[in-house]
């Protein structure tokens, strides 16, 4: 194979030097959000009620884990800057491309953001079983017989986890504020 046929990139440039870029930007956005995130959780610590038998008080160690955390995000994000100089420019449309090709990964956590904020307001076991049957849903359970499956699997895991904190490890799961 000549020289000519066997690469048609420009000298000095990595296989997938737009990759990396890309790369790059999307763990430095990620850290960004994992920092904001961790900051609120750090301000809500320090609302934990006191205890009588923790002298340096209850939101001490969540707000040390939060520290670490929020510090190993911005050695990540000093890391993944340092390497956009390395790289070349991300091409026209590739941020969509990305976008599509995580779709799914997008949905279920938009699912997993709605499940969050029905669990206070209609327990545990009605906010979870519309999650799981969507869950499932939205990642190709299209069939009768799958949708039977998933209307089983989250009757289960919505009924039968909440029977089982309940009745065996005595753990009574929210109820929500609506029902």
């Amino acid at each position: 194979m000549s020289e000519a046929t066997s690469d048609s990139r420009p000298q000095g440039r990595g296989p997938d030097a737009s990759a990396e870029r890309a790369k790059a930007v999307s763990h430095i956005v990620f850290n960004l959000a994992l920092l904001g995130i961790a900051a609120v959780m750090f301000f809500h610590a320090g609302n934990l009620p006191s205890s009588a038998w923790e002298p340096i008080g209850s939101g001490s160690f969540p707000r040390m884990m939060l520290a670490v955390l929020a510090l190993l995000n911005v050695i990540m994000i000093v890391k993944e800057a340092a390497k956009l100089r390395h790289t070349t420019a991300l091409a026209r449309g590739s941020i969509r491309a990305w976008l599509w090709q995580h779709r799914l990964a997008f949905g279920v956590l938009g699912l997993f953001t709605l499940y969050a904020i029905a669990v206070p307001l209609f327990g545990f076991r009605w906010a979870t079983l519309p999650f799981v049957l969507a869950c499932q849903v939205l990642l190709g359970a299209r069939r009768p017989r799958q949708i039977a499956i998933a209307v089983a699997i989250a009757l289960v895991m919505s009924l039968g986890l909440d029977a089982l904190f309940r009745h065996v490890f005595t753990i009574s799961l929210p109820r929500g504020a609506l029902l």
